[in-house]
């Protein structure tokens, strides 16, 4: 299991430059990866994102790469035909003024030399990648060391909510009971002393526990349960399957509030939801 947060971080020092790359991701639906790199090294970005995909399945992932160039070899230009148009003009001077031009005078002439760096992104290809490797083994063991921390609370939520579960199945053996106490108390209050007719008496008692009953709901969790375990024991990317159950388990367990006519029964299902949803809070942290 992996947590969508991680940290990763890798850097070189060379004696030319330095190159230094960090990785940051946080909760997102789906996979999103943002980049801050030199202009000079954006032909990678693809490349890049290949290497973060085998590492990442969800998250909102930011890739900063910062260069650092010590030292360069310029190169220099010559405008050539800039200087063929002064070498005419100073020869015509020369020819009125019989003076000789030095190359001082032509050195001096703006844009007449021009330097260039030169920068190829080659350069730097063998040491990116080398950086990136290291950032993203960091990244995945940070991803992966969350997650095992987030399935031991998981699986220790799973079992609360399994424990509310059971208390749900052990007071719905009492509704059969409880249905004809309760009916019991309301006949006696309207007939006082005429007596029950046990027939219609045992029919209501049935028409109750029919409309009542939540033993479908029951099995239902029981083998939402047991999928829940499951997942949360995967190695798998489970985060989409674990947040549909528990919708699912969500949707049973209102669905026995708003059938629950027994406080003991009411009480077990705040625990149930209670449960859940700190079971869904952690599922938005992982993939």
């Amino acid at each position: 299991m992996k947590s969508m947060t991680g940290y990763g971080h890798g850097v070189f020092k060379g004696e030319d430059y330095h190159l230094e790359i960090e990785i940051k991701s946080y909760n997102s639906r789906y996979l999103e990866i943002v980049h801050s790199m030199p202009y000079i090294l954006s032909c990678y970005e693809q490349e890049l994102d290949g290497l973060i995909k085998e590492r990442a399945g969800r998250g909102h992932v930011e890739l900063t790469v910062r260069l650092k160039v010590i030292s360069s070899s310029p190169e220099l230009f010559v405008d050539e035909g800039a200087l063929a148009s002064y070498v005419k003009a100073y020869g015509k001077i020369s020819e009125i003024t019989s003076t000789v031009p030095t190359f001082s005078d032509y050195a001096s002439i703006e844009g007449m030399v021009q330097i260039e760096k030169g920068e190829d992104a080659g350069r730097y290809r063998d040491t990116l990648f080398s950086v990136m490797a290291v950032a993203l083994d960091m990244f995945e063991a940070s991803k992966l060391r969350e997650g095992e921390a987030t399935r031991k609370d998981l699986l220790r939520l799973g079992g609360i909510f399994r424990d509310s579960l059971e208390a749900v199945k052990a007071a719905s053996v009492q509704m059969p009971g409880y249905f004809r106490n309760l009916l019991t108390t309301r006949y006696e209050e309207l007939l006082h002393d005429k007596g029950l007719d046990d027939a219609r008496f045992m029919e209501e008692v049935t028409l109750l526990l029919v409309k009542y009953s939540i033993n479908e709901e029951i099995k239902r969790l029981d083998a939402h349960v047991c999928e829940y375990f499951k997942l949360v024991s995967s190695d798998e990317a489970v985060g989409k399957r674990l947040d549909f159950l528990c919708q699912e388990m969500n949707r049973e367990s209102n669905t026995i509030g708003s059938k629950s006519q027994m406080l003991e029964i009411s009480r077990c299902v705040v625990d149930l939801k209670d449960s859940l949803e700190n079971i869904r809070e952690q599922i938005r942290n992982i993939e």
